[in-house]
C-alpha cells in the first residue's frame, strides 16, 4: 500500500491561498429610496465596473476586486466607500450612512 504524498496537496494550499487573496471585494448594505433600479460606475483597484441596486429595496450588493474601498459615481458626484458602509440611495443620490 503507498503512503500519501504530501507534495500532493501543496497545489491546493497553493490555490486555496490565492483564491482567499483574490476574493477582496467590497460589501455594500444598501437602502434604495427611489422607485427606480440605478446602475452607477464603479472604481475599485484601477478598474471601472458597473454596480446594480434594485429599487425600491434594503439589500447588499458586493464588488469583487482586489481592495476593501472603492468610489461609485452618481449624479451627485463620487462618493468613496468601503466594506461594510452602509448606503442610502435618494433622487439618484448616494449617502453614506
Amino acid at each position: 500500500m503507498a503512503s500519501p504524498n504530501a507534495s500532493a496537496t501543496e497545489p491546493i494550499k497553493k490555490d486555496t491561498k490565492a483564491s482567499a487573496e483574490e476574493s477582496v471585494a467590497v460589501t455594500l448594505r444598501y437602502y434604495n429610496k427611489d422607485s427606480k433600479t440605478h446602475k452607477f460606475k464603479v472604481k475599485i483597484s484601477g478598474s471601472t465596473r458597473e454596480v446594480e441596486f434594485g429599487s425600491s429595496r434594503t439589500a447588499s450588493v458586493t464588488i469583487q476586486g482586489g481592495a476593501t474601498e472603492c468610489v461609485i459615481s452618481c449624479s451627485c458626484g463620487d462618493v468613496k466607500v468601503k466594506g461594510g458602509d452602509h448606503i442610502t440611495i435618494k433622487d439618484g443620490c448616494i449617502k453614506v450612512d
